[in-house]
């Protein structure tokens, strides 16, 4: 019997393209999916096909915001090369993206063996929805400070050592449970930068981050990659671009009007229902 069925790589390409760019961990939602489909969660090819996945929600990305990206790279370019070019905003914002990146690609590469072993739990899973909900409350309640004083800032203030500060937070989501774009999103308002432009460079970190982590765990489990089919993985990452693509486009719309308490509560009611399951014995850890 295939590791992964066409039925699974389906299921599992709808809960990744809905999860990833949700404040509500999508390494924790394909966790508790695999296991509720009967698959070993720490099994190799099961754990690389979870990073694997992620690409489809990155093409997304990239096609959704190419012409910010085209801009925001030429910007860069330009900004290297000039003095009066790195007054541009969108110079800043680059930069901010890049340094951003770097943390999480350091802590991820050396607690690769930890990420992919001890913390594929979900005991972890059900501490790190619960948990972290906490600190998008508290990111809330800053960014609520902010408005009143009339100090939230946009897109065009973002500077490097936001981009910084947002990164080092974002290594937080390596911990499954506390979610990458929640981290990213929590910080951004801690700092000030108003929901919609958070949001959107969430997703640009997104793309770094996530295209290195699949493209490392493919080369790494190319072997146990072999058992999953052809067919499964290109379903599954298909599936994920179409539902990520559209979650985009409906998170950006809900993040203009709303806050984040809303994935609060369903995180916390989650979590508690997981560790009510695992405490009972009705599902095990790993």
């Amino acid at each position: 019997m295939p590791v992964l069925s066409y039925l699974d790589a389906l299921i599992l390409g709808v809960v990744e393209g809905l999860t990833e760019y949700l404040p509500v961990s999508s390494t924790a939602h394909l966790t508790i999916a695999e296991k509720l489909l009967g698959k070993s969660i720490d099994d190799p090819a099961v754990t690389a096909y979870t990073a694997i996945i992620q690409l489809g929600a990155i093409l997304a990305t990239l096609l959704y915001f190419l012409k910010d990206i085209v801009r925001f790279a030429l910007a860069w370019f330009r900004g290297l090369r000039s003095a009066q070019a790195r007054r541009d905003p969108d110079y800043g914002l680059a930069w901010a993206v890049v340094v951003g990146s770097i943390p999480v690609g350091i802590v991820g590469f050396l607690a690769r063996d930890l990420i992919t072993g001890g913390l594929r739990s979900l005991w972890v899973v059900a501490a790190g929805l619960v948990l972290w909900s906490g600190v998008m409350v508290a990111a809330e309640r800053m960014h609520t400070a902010y408005d009143r004083r009339g100090t939230v800032r946009g897109e065009h203030s973002v500077t490097p050592v936001d981009g910084l500060v947002i990164g080092l937070v974002q290594c937080f989501s390596l911990a499954p449970g506390v979610s990458r774009s929640g981290a990213t999103i929590s910080a951004g308002l801690a700092r000030g930068i108003d929901r919609v432009t958070a949001t959107r460079l969430s997703f640009f970190l997104a793309i770094p981050a996530l295209t290195a982590a699949g493209l490392f765990e493919a080369y790494k489990q190319r072997t146990p990659l072999l058992t999953l089919g052809v067919g499964p993985m290109a379903l599954g990452l298909v599936v994920a671009f179409v539902v990520a693509y559209a979650s985009i486009a409906w998170l950006l719309r809900f993040v203009a009007s709303n806050s984040l308490l809303s994935f609060v509560w369903y995180r916390v009611v989650l979590g508690v229902v997981l560790l009510v399951a695992l405490g009972a014995g009705w599902l095990t850890a790993t």
